[in-house]
């Protein structure tokens, strides 16, 4: 059949439109007009992050790096009295190591104080073993000649012998604006523990809803998450004091009560952070991220 050249210019005049139409509908790569991204500002972050300091520095207000320092870097506080502690290769830097030892700073840190710390954020690195006997104080807001401190962050290494390293029960509690107490439990969830092994925990509270976790690398493990308002938000009561690895009663001449649940700390801790407000769980899982990295 012949065709005319009228029908052919038809032809190509309707391909034409077609391939316009079916153009026009093609999906853009990108839609919102973006700017391109640099792939070498990324190179050797992890999360964004190229160091576990550029997480939420406004919010940090105290830190121990332990880079042959036992100051509270903030407020360059030094410890008032230590037992059986030394710096040894850590997470990040160096970190400290006790055998049967604490670190007791006699003040009342400004960033401790009622007002100053509603919610908040404690993340710290550790090295311990489960012993079978004793509980052990990773570190407490301390209240002067009571037992109990507005915050204690309690391992509960009495639980199990030290040859168990595939279960840590943590168990930190905090006193209540009303007086009374309140904790958390990992009851199901469990972090892998050991003498060379370092395990990052991490406590956050929020003031608004009562909401008390507990995190292990990089997991939400606690089990009774949900502590209430009212009368059991969290207070941080004055005066205070800060001890890292016990209690009153494992400080000679600070003992409380007859009490002897606790031990002082044998184990190594490094990069305790605390911050004044709840970090995000991305950021926490991305601290977790960067301490892996060393950084």
């Amino acid at each position: 059949m012949k065709v005319s050249t009228l029908n052919i210019k038809r032809l190509v005049y309707g391909i034409a439109i077609c391939s316009a139409i079916f153009s026009s509908c093609k999906k853009s790569d990108n839609p919102n007009d973006l700017p391109e991204v640099d792939p070498s500002a990324y190179q050797g972050k992890i999360d964004g992050y190229t160091s576990s300091d550029e997480i939420y520095p406004n919010n940090l207000k105290a830190y121990w790096s332990f880079d042959d320092t036992k100051n509270e870097i903030k407020s360059a506080s030094a410890p008032t009295q230590t037992a059986n502690d030394a710096f040894v290769t850590g997470v990040k830097g160096k970190a400290i190591k006790l055998t049967a030892g604490y670190l007791y700073y006699a003040k009342q840190f400004d960033a401790f104080k009622t007002d100053a710390l509603k919610s908040f954020t404690v993340s710290v690195w550790v090295q311990i073993l489960n012993n079978g006997s004793k509980r052990t104080m990773l570190m407490t807001l301390a209240r002067p000649n009571t037992f109990d401190g507005s915050l204690d962050f309690r391992l509960n290494t009495q639980a199990n012998p030290a040859t168990v390293t595939d279960k840590l029960s943590i168990g930190p509690r905090f006193t209540t604006v009303g007086g009374g107490s309140q904790d958390n439990l990992n009851a199901t969830l469990n972090p892998k523990i050991g003498a060379d092994v370092w395990t990052h925990l991490v406590l956050t509270y929020d003031s608004n809803s009562g909401t008390f976790k507990e995190w292990a690398n990089g997991v939400d493990v606690g089990s009774y998450n949900n502590r209430g308002v009212g009368n059991n938000l969290f207070k941080a009561y004055e005066p205070g004091e800060f001890i890292i690895g016990g209690n009153y009663n494992v400080i000679p001449g600070k003992a409380v009560n007859t009490s002897v649940e606790y031990a002082a700390m044998t184990g190594t801790v490094d990069e305790l952070r605390i911050y004044n407000t709840v970090l995000p769980d991305a950021h926490i899982k991305a601290l977790y991220a960067l301490g892996v990295a060393g950084k």
